[in-house]
């Protein structure tokens, strides 16, 4: 019933189909040949397949009983309490290990960490851990010392790979004039290998691949135009107006408006105060709760 999404059609089910860098490969590899895993840690960018690498482990390699938690939605130390150890405490029925996914761990309390960690102690001789995350930082020390961590972050090289593949799959055209627009399609959304099939589809509904660069050009120049103005309410309001063409994406947002800035701007200082108030909004996105409020305040910050 998803054939027509191609994120579902082309979600990875087995290890050949995700897409890492050949020493992570290799790693996972030998678990395959010993049937045996250690706990583990997949760290990465949203989209790259950390949650379907963990699926895979458990139903294609291992085979064996598992029990999946969105950490995200269930991140408070009463799952930990109420789900996590009356599934870890007992063996499994046929004598294989037992696995336990917390997607998104990096969303657990402080408190349900410290629990985690001594469950993971108590139960290691009959139950693993894999956990996922975006950001290593919020996980505590004690976690990540029981666990071979793993940066899921494929190369770029591969990425592209995978995406011709998907086109070529598909039937899809792409036209010489297409290529450029293309591989900077994938460059700009890397590593997210979701959100670049996802813009493959939303660029290819006639068949042929039709990337409209030039939209996002105009768009990023006009929002550069009202804050060199110093316009900042009528920057807002522009951002939000066309909020659909970046995909409410306001990251991207800021990495579109830093590469504009850097090739465009001639006055040099401007250009070097300009890049590092974006870069500093880039990092603190990892951290707010509200992405167009940063975005909207890298714009006041930069018309200061």
């Amino acid at each position: 019933m998803f054939n027509n999404l191609l994120i579902e059609k082309y979600r990875p089910h087995t290890l050949d189909d995700i897409v890492l860098s050949e020493d992570v490969r290799k790693t996972l590899l030998s678990f395959k040949d010993k049937q045996e895993i250690p706990s583990l840690i997949f760290l990465g960018n949203p989209g790259i397949g950390k949650t379907s690498l963990a699926k895979i482990l458990v139903k294609d390699i291992l085979q064996c009983q598992y029990l999946y938690i969105n950490a995200s939605d269930e991140n408070g130390i009463d799952t930990i309490r109420n789900k996590v150890v009356s599934f870890a405490q007992t063996k499994s029925i046929d004598g294989k290990i037992k696995v336990i996914i917390l997607d998104e761990a990096d969303a657990l309390s402080g408190e349900a960490q410290r629990a985690l960690r001594n469950t993971m102690e108590e139960y290691s001789g009959v139950t693993r851990f894999i956990l996922t995350g975006n950001y290593q930082y919020k996980l505590i020390d004690a976690l990540r010392s029981r666990c071979q961590s793993f940066d899921l972050n494929p190369p770029l090289d591969l990425v592209l790979r995978r995406c011709l593949h998907v086109i070529k799959t598909e039937k899809i055209i792409l036209p010489d004039d297409q290529k450029v627009a293309f591989a900077h399609l994938i460059k700009s959304n890397y590593p997210d290998i979701r959100k670049c099939i996802n813009n493959i589809q939303r660029y290819s509904i006639s068949g042929t691949l039709n990337i409209a660069v030039d939209n996002n050009n105009q768009f990023i120049a006009g929002l550069y135009e009202l804050i060199v103005a110093k316009k900042v309410t009528e920057a807002r309001k522009y951002i939000i107006s066309n909020e659909s063409q970046i995909n409410s994406d306001f990251v991207n947002l800021l990495r579109m408006l830093f590469n504009y800035i850097d090739k465009n701007e001639k006055n040099e200082q401007v250009k070097k105060m300009s890049l590092l108030v974006i870069a500093e909004h880039i990092y603190r996105a990892a951290f707010v709760a509200d992405q167009e409020i940063n975005a909207y305040a890298c714009c006041i910050q930069l018309t200061s």
